[in-house]
This record gives C-alpha cells, structure tokens and sequence, in this order.
C-alpha cells in the first residue's frame, strides 16, 4: 500500500507555501520513537485554528483528505503506547485545549487508534460529517467495460458533444504530465479557463500553478486541455498517484457549455488513467455534486474529529457548547 497523495511532504508543502493568505505556524508531532532508525519519520503536521486558541490539522478548503505524513507501513506498526505519547506531545502543544482535525477517511486505519489515545489523555472526542465523497473502483475491463456500464444519457451528451465540436471548428485534447515546456504552457491554459469560467477567483492564486509544478515533478499530473481553434475551453486537473486518480480541479469557458466540451475531456482523461495509467480507483474528491453520480458508483463519506481537554477551562467550555449544539440540532430535526 502506498502512501496516498495528500499525506504526502509535497502536498504539505506547496499548502504551506501557498494555499494561505499568511503561511501558517507548523507543529510536526513525531509519530515514532525519536532513536528510531527512519529517513522520513511519519509525523502529525498540525496548525494554530481561531486565533491560536484551538489547534488544527494542516488543511483548509484545498484539502481534500487529511492524514499523518509517512509510509503507510510506518503508521501500521504504531501501537497504543506510541499513540499516546502522541497524544502527549499534541497537548504540550499552544492551542491544544481544542483540537480539530479534518478532513479525514474514517475508515483510516490511523484514526482509531489516534481518537482512543486522546480519550487516554483526557480528551472529549466527537466525529462529525465533512462532505459526501463519489469515487469508482475500476474493475476487469479498463475504460471499455467502465463506459458501458455508464447511464447511456451521459454517453449520448459526450457523443453529441464531440459532434457539435466538429462542427465548430478544429479541436483536439493535450493531457501534459512532466514535460517543463508543456507544464508551463498548460498552467496558462488552465489560468485563462478557469478565469473565463463560472468559478469564483481562487484565494490564494498562486496555490494552483504551485501544485501543478509540483505534481509535475512528483509525477502525479494529468493536465487535460481541450482547445478549440487554438483556444483553450475547458481544462481539468487530476493528480494520479498511490494507484488512484483524484479529479481534483475542473473549468470550462462560460458560454460553451452545448459543446460539453467538460464531458468530453473528463471521457478522455478517464480512458487515459484507466487503460494508461492503469489506476485501480478514480476519485471526484470533495462534494455532492448530482453530476458526479454519473461518472461514479460509489459514495462515501469524510469526516472530522474534534477533541476536548476535559482538564483545562477551555476544553470544558467549548465540550459544552459543542454537546448542546448538536443537542439542539437534533431537537429541530
């Protein structure tokens, strides 16, 4: 099993560097015995939350997926002791009377033993809903028996899509990976699409181009182009690794959408990842879209875990405030 790509040092990284407005303060809470024998240490990466009053995982709305940082090798041999003096080292920490963590797979093996070491420590867990994950395991077939077996609206929408496109002018689609030139050229591509698009502006702009470059250099970019008489229309970013292919940012021109030219390069960049790449699962990422329903079969869930030091003021008040407010949440329901 191989680490997935946001518990990864480059995702961490280009994070920090820019996906804030201010690059935040970084707690790294080692995860393993400090004498041990390890190049890459697997490691909590943890930041200031509300003011420095609460303490949060590294991530914010660019954060699909939040973990620890290392091989998942290294998290399996973790046992409770380690957890706990993990848990210790988190509440030495400023700030550490509330801590939130998300977003996070609660099916991760990591996560279970993290919240029963807090709860050793005197902490108030809780987990609570984050967003709807659609995501599809690709089985024997490739991107032909994946294509069958999609509602056959979708498949006439692409198929009218590539007509109308035909009849438009000349178009082809550029997927760019590693190769600087083309990186560089694709980053510009993507900036004017997504500016021409229904999107709001990013705030933190130089986020995109950074993790681009990055997932470049990591191997992991899939940069799908759909140009249209020279011009760029719709552009979309998936991230490949670990044997999985996140769809993570997509754009079209507004004002084009009868071409579909969005479905369109969605279709090519999916056969690309299953019969290229040969990924065993793709991944739509962060929300409840009705769209990605038809290009996914499965859903799950995301969640996050707020803990509370019941032996601190602090912690107890914001444990009461969070207990009634799902209290009353539930009583309105």
């Amino acid at each position: 099993m191989s680490t997935d790509l946001f518990q990864t040092p480059a995702w961490f990284d280009n994070l920090r560097a820019t996906g804030f407005v201010e690059p935040p303060v970084v707690h790294s809470v080692a995860l393993i015995a400090a004498d041990a024998i390890e190049a890459d240490p697997a490691r909590l990466l943890l930041m200031p939350r509300d003011g420095g009053r609460a303490l949060g995982a590294l991530s914010n709305y660019y954060s699909c997926l939040y973990g620890p940082v290392g091989r998942p090798e290294t998290l399996d041999e973790m046992n409770l002791v380690r957890w706990r003096d993990a848990a210790r080292a988190i509440r030495g920490l400023p700030g550490s009377s509330v801590l939130h963590l998300q977003p996070l797979d609660a099916e991760a093996p990591w996560l279970g033993p993290l919240e029963e070491a807090l709860q050793a420590s005197g902490y108030q867990t809780d987990r609570y809903f984050c967003f709807g994950n659609w995501y599809q395991p690709v089985a024997a077939g490739g991107f032909h028996a994946y294509w069958a077996a999609r509602p056959s609206a979708l498949r006439h929408s692409v198929e009218r899509g590539r007509r109308r496109l035909d009849k438009t002018g000349s178009w082809h689609i550029e997927i760019v990976q590693d190769d600087a030139a083309r990186v560089e050229t694709a980053i510009s591509a993507y900036e004017v699409v997504y500016a021409s698009s229904w999107k709001p502006a990013e705030p933190c702009p130089a986020f995109m181009p950074g993790l681009i470059r990055a997932a470049a250099q990591q191997g992991w970019l899939r940069l799908g182009v759909l140009w249209l008489d020279g011009q760029p229309v719709a552009a979309q970013v998936w991230l490949v690794a670990a044997g999985k292919a996140n769809i993570y940012k997509l754009a079209y021109v507004r004002g084009r959408e009868k071409l579909s030219a969005g479905s369109v390069l969605t279709t090519a960049l999916m056969q690309h990842v299953l019969d290229t790449d040969g990924v065993h699962e793709v991944d739509y990422l962060s929300g409840d879209d009705p769209y990605k329903a038809d290009w996914m079969a499965h859903r799950r869930e995301r969640v996050g875990l707020v803990a509370f030091d019941l032996r601190r003021w602090r912690g107890v008040g914001a444990a009461v405030r969070h207990t009634a407010g799902r209290l009353l949440k539930r009583l309105r329901a």
